[in-house]
């Protein structure tokens, strides 16, 4: 983890070294330009397995969906030769499940190069009472641009993460490569406890060298745009805020007996985070206000009730709101800041905050900067652009901060598209085999490494 004071340095000194790395242009090998050639002969079966994996309900509460989208997917690892196991989660998280898959290195753990750990998810954010449902192809786009739920997000990450390994078996070096596969199905909405839910996530981010999570990435400036990649996560935290203060006839607020009531002191809570809490990388947001005589949240915590009236001074508030950090060191400073604003109460009044870690930060470290300058040497061989660094802030949390403790990634490294978790969400499908090849490579040289 870095240990700049300050969030802003570490998005900064990502950038910068990111334009500082040199990377020598290198002819694509016999064995590269082999795996190419198969990403392209093979891309319309990916996109016709796409349109199916897409056309298969997989919401993350949907768990017999997301059973369906396993079914499919564990012959096809099975047939290039790795090991597969479904972990059920129904009973201990009600969620799906996970599919893990093992290639082992024939001569041996540790003798194939750099171990991989390939990270991904089946669920989606459309439950079966979304009415977008279906894959197809988006008029006037001269077939590159497809749109369904879950298109990028990240159904077609796991057709680029299948071309890649297809390309690499077709070549004879998947063989020699020594990987682990982690496909959990509960990305969107995971289930809790986390030590239960990404145990297995966690086991193999301890035993290999490098992460990959195939999510959706960027492509700046839409489907003629700058492909970028992402080498830091920001965390998802929720809070809860409750307040509690004096209650009788309005023409008693303010004075000595009374107080303040229940909602001013929201209010000052409130306002101070907005004014007291800003810093580079950071965002908090408050996503439900309730107060009054009465206060309480629905049975979903997406909503609730509450009661008063204009002459009766509030006894309670709720709130309920979340954080999005660069990194542990910034979680934990804010999380301070924002419990000893809350306990400098208003006269008559008293108040409390919760936390709860949805996922952690994944922190931009050196191991991740040399992972990216050996992509961007990859993308040279391709004679393609070299990627942007997409900047942690304007993307959400995932699965790889689980991992990120123990060995660099990247972020991103699925399809191209825009509109991720909205109806209309669309997959650029140029992106496909383009992500392939780029992963495919960059595998295979990790796997020549000593």
């Amino acid at each position: 983890m870095l240990k700049s004071a300050s969030a802003s340095l570490l998005v900064l000194a990502a950038l910068g070294s990111y334009a500082r790395a040199q990377s020598t242009t290198t002819a694509p090998t016999p064995t590269e330009t082999a795996m190419t050639k198969a990403i392209d002969a093979e891309a319309p079966a990916a996109a016709a397995l796409l349109e199916k994996i897409v056309d298969i309900n997989s919401g993350t509460m949907n768990l017999p969906g997301v059973v369906k989208v396993k079914d499919v997917l564990e012959p096809e690892l099975q047939a290039l030769g790795f090991k597969t196991r479904w972990v059920p989660m129904d009973q201990e998280v009600a969620r799906a499940g996970h599919l893990l898959a093992t290639h082992a290195c024939p001569a041996g753990t540790g003798k194939c190069g750099r171990k991989l750990l390939l990270i991904g998810h089946m669920d989606t954010v459309f439950e079966p009472n979304s009415t977008f449902q279906k894959y197809s192809i988006v008029p006037g786009t001269n077939g590159r641009v497809a749109t369904g739920p879950g298109v990028s997000d990240m159904k077609g990450g796991l057709i680029v993460m299948l071309s890649a390994l297809k390309a690499m078996k077709a070549a004879g070096v998947l063989d020699q490569s020594e990987m682990t596969i982690v496909l959990s199905g509960d990305e969107e909405r995971h289930g809790t406890p986390t030590s239960v839910s990404r145990r297995d996530m966690i086991d193999a981010g301890k035993r290999n060298d490098y992460a990959f999570e195939f999510e959706n990435a960027t492509r700046i400036g839409g489907v003629d745009g700058k492909d970028s990649v992402r080498i830091g996560r920001r965390s998802a935290i929720s809070w809860k805020l409750e307040v509690t203060g004096k209650t009788g006839h309005s023409s008693g607020i303010f004075n000595e007996g009374m107080g303040f009531g229940a909602i001013y002191e929201m209010a000052r809570i409130l306002d101070q985070f907005r004014s007291e809490l800003r810093e580079p990388g950071l965002t908090y947001n408050v996503g439900l206000v309730l107060g009054g005589a009465t206060a309480e949240r629905n049975s979903t915590e997406t909503g609730g009730t509450a009661t008063g009236k204009v002459n009766i001074i509030p006894p309670t508030a709720l709130a309920d709101g979340d954080i999005r950090t660069l990194n542990d060191e910034q979680t934990v400073r804010v999380k301070g800041r924002m419990e000893k604003i809350v306990r400098d109460h208003l006269a008559g009044t008293s108040a409390r905050i919760e936390f709860e870690d949805l996922y952690p930060a994944m922190a931009v470290t050196p191991g991740s900067e040399a992972l990216l300058a050996k992509l961007q040497g990859v993308n040279q061989t391709l004679g393609v652009p070299k990627e942007e660094i997409l900047d942690p802030i304007q993307g959400g949390a995932g699965d790889i901060a689980f991992v990120a403790p123990y060995l660099p990634g990247l972020v991103g490294t699925g399809a191209d598209g825009a509109g991720a978790h909205a109806e209309g969400e669309t997959v650029y499908l140029d992106s496909l085999p383009l992500q392939a090849k780029r992963m495919a490579i960059l595998m295979y040289r990790l796997g020549q490494e000593k």
